[in-house]
């Protein structure tokens, strides 16, 4: 159903029930007019009868009265009866009467009247119709009972007529009144509601096509002005929304681009700097391995140098023994020295920032892997003086071998609080793997020493978490039982604030470990 049908049907309700009351209202006081009117005139007719019959109650003076009574009916077509009545001991007698039809008055109405001495209006039936009647007492004196009742009755056809005649004209006028309402309302629905709904109808839909913000063109003063001036406020500050959203997010995805790039260095760097760590790791070894023999072959070369048994071209060849094997000292220890470490460049690390940057690599583990990840960092933690990257290759063995533990999937929590005894932040990685047998344990941080040796070159993680985290001047501890787990706790220095760093401060990089 239309907007204007409702409009339509609510407003013909609206005017039937108003003119239905109103038509109510009209006929109840036009026959109170026309009653009272009645009524003034029984009145008249009665208060005359009855003073003429108080004064002249003789023979001669009720053959005038009941004449005049007569000539009064004539003239008067409604008026039907005018009768006189008295008490007397053996009851009410009526004294004169004149009628245009007949009707017995009762008796108690007019016994009533006698004991009230109070005019009464009657509704009455007669053979001609119903009849307005009055019974009216008659007093001979002010403080006496009546002593005569004046009955007078006047025939109600004619304001039955009226009000017949004013309700089919006050139908007939409703009725033509309302039809040429709802016709007007009916016209002018166009030019009041259509045009300007059908235009905001049409802005709305514009928008929902184009995706264009437009304005509702109306300059009107009503409702409809104003619903259009609040569109058209709501317009402009959905368009200052939608420039500041555009801003914010080139500036999200300018920052998203900065952040990527800065996680795929930092991704590079902790790789780089793992390799070369590996790397380091195995020349130490190798170094270790090859120099001892190396060293027991220059001596022995040496020594037999320093005998003058040997002959010339015994003697070159071993001279040669000896620069090769001085030359291969030296090429380990050139090996040796390309292989090593950088210096760590110090700086103030924040530990939540270091954790979401080193979490983003590790991300895809988790989704393959089926483990869930809890972070519990410990808010207004000090920050650490440390070297971003190696810190992160630190996090990554932990959590590659975290998750290398739960290969069924798990949980992995990663922890962080303060430690003010040590002037450290401990930093957990717990798992929900096998844990790590006794035997083994004491063993992990060895160089090469892994469980899974058909896995290739392996062992080596551990030892470089260690000499990373002594590098910094911390400390590494391992809790595990079988069947529980795993759980790795790093000590890291917090940094040294400026009005800490005196004369005997520790300088970055040096802290010893607490």
């Amino acid at each position: 159903m239309t907007v204007r049908t409702r409009l339509l049907l609510v407003t013909t309700l609206g005017l039937t029930l108003t003119m239905a009351l109103w038509g109510w209202l009209h006929l109840r006081v036009l026959r109170e007019i026309l009653q009272h009117r009645q009524l003034e005139t029984l009145y008249e007719v009665a208060q005359t009868a009855g003073e003429y019959f108080q004064h002249f109650p003789t023979r001669q003076g009720l053959v005038t009265l009941d004449q005049a009574m007569e000539d009064l009916i004539e003239q008067n077509p409604n008026l039907v009866r005018i009768d006189i009545f008295t008490r007397l001991p053996q009851g009410i007698q009526s004294v004169i009467g004149v009628n245009r039809v007949s009707y017995d008055w009762p008796e108690s109405d007019l016994g009533a009247a006698f004991r009230s001495g109070v005019p009464r209006p009657l509704s009455i039936q007669t053979e001609a119709g119903p009849a307005l009647a009055l019974l009216y007492p008659v007093r001979s004196e002010r403080s006496g009972p009546p002593s005569a009742v004046v009955a007078v009755a006047v025939l109600t056809r004619t304001t039955a007529e009226v009000l017949s005649h004013s309700r089919r004209l006050l139908f007939a006028s409703s009725v033509g009144l309302l039809l040429a309402l709802l016709a007007v309302l009916a016209l002018s629905y166009r030019g009041i509601i259509g045009r300007p709904l059908r235009t905001i109808i049409e802005t709305m839909d514009a928008f929902r096509s184009d995706g264009v913000l437009r304005r509702i063109p109306l300059r009107r003063r009503d409702e409809w002005g104003r619903l259009a001036w609040h569109f058209n406020q709501m317009t402009e500050e959905l368009e200052r929304v939608l420039a500041s959203h555009r801003a914010l997010q080139q500036d999200l995805e300018r920052r998203v681009q900065v952040a990527t790039h800065r996680v795929i260095q930092l991704q590079h760097q902790v790789s780089q700097l793992e390799r070369l760590a590996a790397l380091g790791q195995l020349v130490a070894v190798l170094t270790h391995d090859l120099g001892t023999p190396l060293h027991s072959i220059a001596g022995l070369t040496q020594l037999l140098l320093e005998q003058d048994v040997w002959p010339p071209e015994t003697r070159r060849k071993l001279e040669l023994i000896l620069q090769q094997t001085q030359r291969l000292n030296a090429v380990l220890q050139n090996v040796r020295r390309a292989t090593r470490l950088p210096e760590p460049r110090m700086e103030r690390v924040d530990v939540s920032e270091l954790l979401d940057e080193t979490l983003l690599f590790v991300e895809p583990w988790f989704q393959q892997s089926n483990i869930r990840l809890r972070v519990d960092v410990v808010p207004g933690l000090p920050p650490l003086n440390a070297d971003r990257y190696r810190v992160q290759t630190v996090l990554l063995n932990l959590i590659q071998n975290a998750v290398e533990a739960m290969p069924s999937g798990g949980g992995l929590t990663i922890s962080a609080w303060s430690v003010p005894e040590r002037h450290a932040v401990a930093i957990a990685v717990r798992d929900t793997g096998a844990g790590i047998p006794p035997e083994v344990r004491t063993r992990i941080f060895e160089p090469f020493f892994s469980t899974r040796p058909d896995e290739g070159l392996r062992g080596l993680g551990l030892a470089i978490v260690q000499d990373i985290v002594q590098g910094h001047g911390g400390s590494i501890e391992v809790e595990s039982r079988p069947g529980e787990g795993a759980c790795f706790v790093i000590y890291w220095p917090v940094a040294v604030s400026e009005p800490e760093a005196g004369p005997g401060a520790v300088p970055d990089g040096s802290r010893s470990k607490s």
